[in-house]
């Protein structure tokens, strides 16, 4: 009997110490992953801005763990922070899930916002980043593709990887041309600045509107938000191509058709890809693509003294062999995998109805119906309403005129 009073009693001294190593209530200590995860992307943050490559590579795990710091080295950079939106660890490794915020320095109103996917592993009892890659299915950012070498214009900000600084050179130059010539049209009630990115190949393109390339191949440039997503841009290589406060916008450029351009159509590109930065503020669901796309080329071509029978060659052959169209575009054709002649009479046919308003109503009330399109946001009734209110007409009357037009100016 004493023998088993004496187990009992070291019986429940063994309990009594586990409870006390345990804690009061039962509780285990903390894990401290998350908030170590974080400091360190802290870390490395400050690092990226302050262009400090030592911090940076204490941040990182191996070999060459400075070299995301180098392709960052040119590009200006007013913010970048990393919030931590989720961790899965297993031991020493983890898999981090954050969101990027930055801002390039005097062209940026807001923060960027890009997912990103980073490695991690714990040495020496510090975690460090092994790799940083967009998460999922998201784009690349410029600096994912290679090293970035930034020219800047008057009005422009031009970054390209595998680039030379004179190629870089000529799209700061029409970037340069294509501010003014857009305040002229628009107003300028925009930042009257604008970003263009120029990547290596249609593969970079491709890359950084994590798309697949073939989509893209003869598309010339598109316009980004913040967001990621792509806008529309020029697809004819051929021809070159309520209020918010607007998003970051980038122009993209696909090196490969904008070679093939010549010198006004390069300028068109340009032109008609800065309007959609200029009026990004003003267009909402509830415009169409054949008023947007038809505004931008509208831009890109004002002034260029080129006719009708010129700028849209595919719709002059349709309405010469009497297939004028009985409706303006559907935002369905405006798909840069339709066919090619489709895809063409879409743009132009945009592109005549801008036109017509100008001509008929004059460029003040062009102005006017984008704005007033744009402002209803909402696509139901929004093009009605402002044929009705500014232009005073309704879309019997508008489509029968347009339709008159583009016999008149193309037959």
């Amino acid at each position: 009997m004493a023998g088993r009073r004496g187990a009992s009693r070291a019986g429940l001294s063994v309990l009594l110490l586990l409870a006390g190593l345990v804690g009061c209530g039962g509780r285990t200590a903390p894990d401290t992953t998350t908030a170590e995860v974080q400091r360190v992307l802290d870390r490395r943050a400050t690092a990226v801005l302050h262009r400090d490559e030592t911090a940076f590579r204490a941040t990182g795990a191996a070999a060459g763990a400075g070299e995301g710091l180098a392709n960052l080295r040119d590009v200006p950079l007013a913010a970048w922070s990393y919030r931590l939106a989720g961790l899965n660890r297993s031991g020493d490794r983890a898999t981090a899930r954050a969101e990027l915020r930055y801002r390039i320095e005097g062209y940026d109103a807001v923060p960027v916002e890009t997912d990103r996917t980073l490695g991690l592993i714990r040495t020496g009892g510090t975690w460090r980043v092994t790799s940083d890659r967009p998460a999922g299915k998201g784009g690349d950012q410029l600096w994912d593709e290679g090293a970035v070498t930034a020219v800047r214009g008057r009005s422009s900000l031009v970054l390209g990887v595998g680039q030379s600084g004179e190629r870089l050179r000529s799209f700061a130059d029409l970037a340069d041309r294509a501010v003014p010539a857009v305040s002229e049209a628009w107003g300028t009630d925009w930042s009257r600045r604008v970003v263009v990115l120029v990547p290596e190949s249609l593969e970079g393109m491709a890359g950084l509107l994590g798309a697949p390339a073939s989509g893209y191949r003869g598309i010339a440039a598109v316009t980004i938000g913040e967001t990621g997503g792509a806008e529309r841009g020029s697809s004819r290589p051929e021809t070159g191509g309520g209020p918010a406060k607007a998003p970051a916008d980038r122009v993209i450029v696909n090196p490969d058709a904008y070679g093939v351009l010549g010198d006004l159509g390069k300028q068109v590109v340009l032109t008609h890809e800065t309007t959609h930065v200029a009026t990004r503020a003003r267009t909402t669901a509830a415009t169409p693509l054949w008023l947007s796309e038809g505004y931008a080329d509208w831009t890109g071509y004002r002034g260029s003294g080129r006719t009708p029978g010129q700028v849209a060659p595919e719709l002059g052959r349709a309405v010469a062999e009497g297939r004028v169209p009985a409706a303006l575009p559907d935002d369905e054709d405006f798909g840069f995998t339709a066919d090619a002649g489709a895809l063409a009479r879409a743009y132009e046919g945009g592109w005549m109805a801008c036109r017509l308003i100008a001509d008929h109503w004059g460029e003040v009330r062009l102005n006017d119906f984008y704005r007033a399109v744009g402002d209803h946001g909402k696509r139901a009734g929004a093009v009605e309403g402002a044929l009705r209110d500014v232009l005073h007409t309704t879309p019997q009357g508008f489509t029968r005129l347009w339709r008159q037009y583009l016999r008149g100016q193309l037959g």
